[in-house]
């Protein structure tokens, strides 16, 4: 598969077996933006992976443009193939990590900030310290969009249930010949145009666990704490949520 779109469209797959709203958080996120920063947007794209967020941030909004910023090497160098003729996309490395991070940045302010199924890996701190950072990114008025996992701890029957639905999902789909992440990982591995940073990701991610997992009015509080005026859900599911916050 040596075609930059069609990696970009694999991605996407893959992430839709275990996400199969997707698609739906992607719309009730970029309502907002429409709704709040009207039909030119500059956009942060944070954690941008392969540049799936963009993506459907130029189709729905042509005169968007779009910052993406990102740390993985793999996923960067499809989305570099993916926009290369896109000139309303800048793809920035950086780790949202390091303090400094926000200095590889074109500079801001940005209308809004967005992104998805992302800083859970980050630890409590480092998103702490991210969320202050944002404020000052976001211009006054502006927006924060986080869909991420939120799992609510008052819930737990629905919980197992949803979960036990989209295990039986995901096993008949994979069973179908969709890829999860190892074999995504795999494939790109043996790709001759994705295996040198397939292997620099390694390095990059050699000490990568999994963050801490908040319920979404642990984030909206963080929000606010960091100096976004509002904050609250604008679409949720059983285990995950859009979370919004205006600057």
């Amino acid at each position: 598969m040596n075609d930059w779109n069609a990696w970009q469209r694999s991605w996407d797959r893959q992430q839709e077996w275990y996400m199969p709203d997707r698609e739906e958080r992607f719309r009730a996120m970029l309502d907002l933006v429409e709704a709040v920063a009207g039909p030119a947007p500059r956009v942060l794209d944070l954690a941008c992976g392969t540049g799936s967020i963009s993506e459907r941030l130029f189709t729905r909004l042509p005169a968007a443009v779009s910052v993406g910023v990102d740390l993985d090497p793999a996923l960067l160098t499809i989305a570099h193939g993916h926009f290369a003729e896109e000139s309303r996309i800048t793809l920035v490395t950086a780790d949202l990590r390091d303090p400094q991070w926000a200095a590889a940045l074109p500079e801001g302010p940005y209308d809004a900030v967005l992104t998805a199924t992302a800083l859970h890996w980050l630890d409590t701190p480092d998103l702490l310290r991210l969320y202050g950072d944002l404020a000052g990114l976001v211009r006054p008025g502006g927006l924060f969009l986080n869909a991420d996992h939120t799992p609510e701890t008052d819930i737990p029957l629905l919980r197992a249930a949803d979960e036990a639905f989209q295990q039986r999902r995901r096993e008949r789909e994979l069973a179908e010949g969709v890829q999860d992440w190892q074999g995504w990982w795999a494939a790109a591995a043996a790709d001759p145009l994705l295996a040198e940073p397939v292997a620099a990701r390694s390095a990059v991610y050699r000490d990568h666990k999994d963050g801490a997992v908040h319920p979404a009015d642990w984030h909206t509080a963080r929000l606010l704490d960091a100096g976004f005026r509002e904050a609250g859900v604008a679409w949720r599911s059983v285990s995950d949520s859009l979370v919004a916050a205006v600057r």
